[in-house]
């Protein structure tokens, strides 16, 4: 009982596994709730967020200045007054920083459109309609964030915040999906002890005669070569 009552090492980290699949789905499922609910206060958040990423970045650079071993200690200290600057910009304007993630998203989107076209239209490889699809779609998204970039990235936070809330979905039906497994793998791993104990063991290797073979071999006597030529043979009965 003892045996059967203690966890094997992958049974365990089975259930830690879906204790941490339900813990991060419910976390994510959260955060696309928020999202999708308050996309400019998420917005507002991850702003401040780069700001202080800045800031913090500046900070580094101007600790660095005082290195003697530094050879570029000038254009640390300017890079480091450059970084603090902007993170306080940054945390004070925030739609300036919300209409520069727009900016940013939509110009990515703009480049991989266009390396999307020309990979397609210039390249002989399989699937080019694809690609230029991919191009076209891309582009057009890029283009209409790039016009109206504080809007756009809000429906964008929007659809993000929904992608969260699915995602979270799935990895919570996954997380019991994976309990279920974790609570039928020792009653099948016993059932299998059990059926394998109750099976009769492999036959005993023959290593010598039989006793009937034993006992019959010492009736047995020679036949003498002419008897042997004289036994008509089963053809000729016949």
């Amino acid at each position: 009982m003892q045996a059967e009552d203690q966890e094997t090492p992958v049974e365990f980290i089975a259930a830690s596994a879906w204790q941490t699949t339900l813990f991060l789905g419910v976390v994510t499922v959260i955060l696309g709730l928020i999202v999708s609910f308050h996309p400019s206060g998420s917005l507002n958040v991850i702003a401040v967020l780069l700001g202080i990423l800045m800031i913090i970045s500046g900070i580094f650079h101007l600790v660095r200045v005082f290195d003697g071993a530094e050879e570029h200690r000038v254009w640390l200290g300017i890079a480091g007054l450059l970084y603090i600057v902007l993170g306080v910009v940054l945390i004070r304007h925030l739609h300036l920083t919300v209409a520069i993630i727009g900016l940013l998203v939509g110009l990515t989107w703009i480049v991989q459109g266009l390396s999307g076209l020309i990979g397609g239209v210039a390249g002989s490889r399989e699937g080019r309609g694809w690609w230029i699809f991919f191009g076209i779609v891309s582009l057009i998204a890029g283009i209409v964030v790039v016009s109206d970039p504080i809007s756009s990235v809000t429906v964008l936070a929007v659809l993000l915040g929904i992608w969260f809330i699915v995602m979270g979905l799935f990895e919570v039906i996954a997380a019991f999906i994976i309990r279920r497994a974790v609570s039928a793998s020792p009653a099948q791993r016993f059932a299998g002890e059990e059926a394998a104990a109750q099976l009769p063991g492999p036959p005993a290797r023959f290593t010598g005669a039989s006793p009937w073979t034993a006992r019959t071999s010492r009736f047995r006597r020679p036949c003498p070569m002419g008897l042997r030529r004289r036994l008509p043979r089963p053809s000729q009965t016949r």
